[in-house]
């Protein structure tokens, strides 16, 4: 009774310090991180404040912490039984509540015995059957680091092994490889690319179609895969919607040089703790062009986009999750000498079904339909050639997952996906002389999927991740069997040893194997409907050192080979894909005749040294030294188009406390970031001048490398909490400097000789945000 009197009289002095300051609440749910099931009586601490402010979770594992003063805070949170989990950067501000959901892994140490044990810290893929190359990110942090503008593939530039090749495009390099072989996922299933602007069989575009309003944390993967990602070869973006709140009704509205975005959630019904969260975007970057900053020629650009989640939990066993996500976006550019009209155009729904069968097991069901609608007509009245594509896919899946959680060493995951594809697929043009038929197809085929992992902690200190991911493409009955394997290894208190390899593959965009060349008969074929799938084998070893909770300083180093790489067949009719690979293309779309016998290899080291923001500083550094080759038709190992050979970025950001309470935040930020510059194949000056356009000696293929790459992108911010509401105001210049770093070669007609183009210069990104 004497505890809980002091307990009464010491909230009431901490209620009465800050009853003039605006604070909100911090609520959530603990679970088991391999059941999902609720940890009960776990204790949730804010350890920023002092006095410490918690509580403890009741029989469904939620808690909640009222009154917590707006700022930035870490979380610890203990359960017997569990090993600690700690949280840093969390933003409570005063008009949007928190919520987290925070899992806990078992111990299975006697209370007694002193051990060596792995903590669940900052960074921490979210994905417990990660071990190697792999990190959650935040919407803080899309938000936050400079000239991300709320992009996570933007935001990604900022990682270890990450590279661009075109300012005006977000689509990745990662560790040397083809942007194609990056898998997005979202709510646990294969998703098309989610960005606006995307060509055919692209994963990238100029802008994403995600908002930060809807985005949950997440995680990104750079090698070494577990069984359960497939059809991927180079990185994985596993991206979770959040949840609406179920309690309250929410707001947000940005206005800014790039449009308007506004999101709504709140509850639904009077109890159940069923919940909605919806946001719409409508942008164009003609108000760019208004500012005097032309990043778009002679072109008008359009972008809206939408997406949404209701999350109803049925009853105590089972959850069903109703989502979607979706764009439009439209180029035009008339000139007197050409018109284009491009569109790019993409939406997906999906319904998630989660019961609990068990104490110990889940299951969970998801069928999806996603449809992507890409154009291009355009006319060069001055070179008299003509475009017309029009590629439409639509993919209905039916996938479904078991987990079960044996005991506190050995979880059990395995599921299937079942892909049924359609298409309808037009291109032609007169580009070589007469109009040619490339591709013109219809119908239908099936992807299946299936895998099955294990993850095994064989003790205290070391975890097993081992499985297998099985693909088959009905096409033309390719079949892939990859074998995975990754290690974790707690060597001391802070220090972590880990170990990753693993077979992947990747299809081809259905384009691309519906190619048509003229057949000896006079007719057109289907050049590539017998291309095997391409594979990826990886090998990585890496170590993480953690000096406290806030620092962690981790470098990897990997090795891949790549092989059953299309690349052109004997009876190409383009000469120069004697000497080239689809492994240096970005869209997917290829019109000629390929075989699967390229061969490639990339490997390097990199180094991160993280400092999460605490204490209002941030600071990350990551260094990437790497290599990237490829074997084409002549058998000749050449540099990869995008073996940059470095990136080093550097982030640094620093929050101050301002007003009279202290309650609003100033913010600055900045990235610095200086890589290899993009490879090309050289001008072939001479024929140029022949023929009176670019002419290119594919005889040594991507064999010059352009200047170095170099920009600086910064960031300042200025956040005004008031008692239920929060506005920010804030301005993103990217490429502060103005260089304009070079893109490619290319050949000037009018004065006869080679010039490199550019990409494009300083951005300003200003943008208003109420949060209410």
């Amino acid at each position: 009774m004497k505890k809980y009197i002091l307990s009464l009289i010491a909230m009431a002095v901490f209620s009465l310090a800050y009853a003039q300051q605006p604070a909100q609440l911090v609520k959530g749910h603990v679970i088991d991180a391999e059941s999902l099931q609720p940890v009960i009586g776990a204790n949730v601490i804010i350890t920023t404040l002092n006095p410490i402010m918690g509580g403890a979770t009741d029989a469904e594992g939620g808690f909640r912490i009222e009154h917590v003063p707006v700022g930035r805070h870490s979380i610890k949170i203990t359960s017997i039984g569990y090993d600690d989990a700690f949280l840093q950067e969390i933003a409570v501000g005063s008009g949007k509540e928190v919520e987290l959901t925070i899992k806990l892994a078992e111990s299975f140490k006697s209370l007694d015995e002193v051990v060596v044990k792995a903590q669940k810290e900052n960074g921490a893929p979210l994905n417990d059957m990660v071990s190697v190359s792999g990190r959650s990110f935040t919407v803080d942090q899309t938000k936050r680091f400079a000239a991300s503008v709320n992009d996570p593939a933007r935001m990604a530039l900022s990682f270890a092994g990450v590279a661009t090749n075109d300012d005006g495009g977000n689509q990745i390099i990662i560790r040397g490889n083809s942007p194609k072989g990056m898998l997005w996922r979202m709510e646990g299933v294969e998703i098309p690319n989610p960005n606006h602007f995307g060509e055919e069989g692209s994963s990238g575009g100029g802008i994403s179609a995600l908002s930060a309003n809807v985005l949950g944390n997440s995680d990104f993967l750079t090698g070494a895969f577990p069984a359960e990602y497939g059809n991927a070869t180079s990185g994985v973006f596993d991206l979770k919607l959040r949840n609406g709140n179920n309690e309250k009704r929410e707001y947000a509205l940005q206005a800014g040089v790039l449009g308007l975005d506004f999101a709504a959630e709140g509850p639904i019904g009077a109890k159940g703790g069923a919940s909605y969260l919806a946001n719409y975007r409508y942008s164009t970057l003609s108000v760019l062009d208004k500012l005097g900053l032309n990043i778009q020629g002679d072109a008008s650009t359009d972008f809206q986009d939408g997406a949404f989640k209701i999350h109803v939990p049925s009853d105590d066993r089972s959850v069903v999750t109703v989502w979607g996500i979706g764009g439009i976006s439209t180029s035009k550019e008339r000139t007197p000498q050409e018109n284009e009209v491009f569109t790019s155009n993409r939406g997906i729904l999906g319904i998630n079904y989660l019961r609990y069968i068990s104490n110990k097991a889940y299951v969970e069901s998801i069928i999806s339909y996603a449809g992507t609608k890409v154009t291009d007509d355009s006319d060069d009245l001055g070179k008299q050639i003509s475009y017309q594509q029009s590629f439409i896919n639509q993919t209905l899946r039916i996938s479904s997952l078991l987990n079960y959680k044996m005991n506190a060493r050995n979880t059990f995951r395995g599921g299937f996906i079942i892909n049924h594809l359609d298409f309808n697929l037009f291109d032609r043009n007169n580009e070589n002389g007469p109009v040619r038929v490339f591709l013109d197809q219809k119908g239908s085929t099936q992807l299946y999927q299936a895998y099955g992992q294990l993850k095994s902690r064989i003790s205290p200190t070391v975890t097993i991740n081992a499985g297998v991911h099985g693909m088959l493409l009905g096409l033309n009955n390719q079949f892939s069997l990859e074998p995975r394997l990754g290690m974790k290894w707690a060597v001391a208190s802070r220090s972590t040893v880990s170990f990753g390899a693993g077979l992947h593959s990747k299809t081809e965009s259905i384009s691309t194997y519906f190619a048509q060349v003229n057949a000896e008969s006079g007719k057109t074929a289907a050049a590539n409907k017998d291309l095997k799938l391409m594979k990826s084998v990886h090998f990585v070893a890496g170590y993480e050192f953690r000096p406290t909770s806030s620092w962690r300083i981790l470098t990897e180093t990997y090795y891949q080979h790549h092989y059953h790489v299309p690349i052109g067949s004997p009876n190409a009719t383009k000469p120069y894909l004697l000497h080239n690979s689809q492994i240096n293309e970005i869209s997917g779309f290829a019109n000629d005749s390929l075989t699967s016998d390229g061969t490639g290899r990339s490997y390097g080291v990199e180094l991160t040294v993280e400092k999460s923001l605490t204490g209002g500083i941030y600071l990350m550094s990551t260094t990437s030294l790497y290599q990237a080759k490829y074997t084409g038709r002549d058998g000749i190992e050449r540099d990869s188009r995008f073996n940059g050979q470095f990136v080093q970025n550097v982030l640094a950001g620093k929050e101050w406390k301002v007003g009279k309470n202290k309650t609003n935040v100033f913010a600055a930020n900045i990235k610095l970031l200086a890589s290899g510059g993009n490879r090309v194949t050289p001008v072939d000056l001479e024929k140029s001048k022949q023929t009176g356009k670019t002419e290119r000696d594919w005889t040594k293929a991507y064999s010059e490398q352009l200047p170095h790459y170099f920009r600086s992108d910064v960031r300042v911010s200025y956040t005004k909490n008031k008692r239920r509401t929060a506005s920010t105001i804030s301005l993103d210049i990217q490429n502060v400097t103005n260089r304009l770093n070079a893109y490619e070669q290319t050949y000037d007609p009018a004065n006869k000789e080679i010039r490199n183009t550019t990409q494009t210069g300083m951005i300003p990104v200003l943008n208003y945000r109420l949060e209410f």
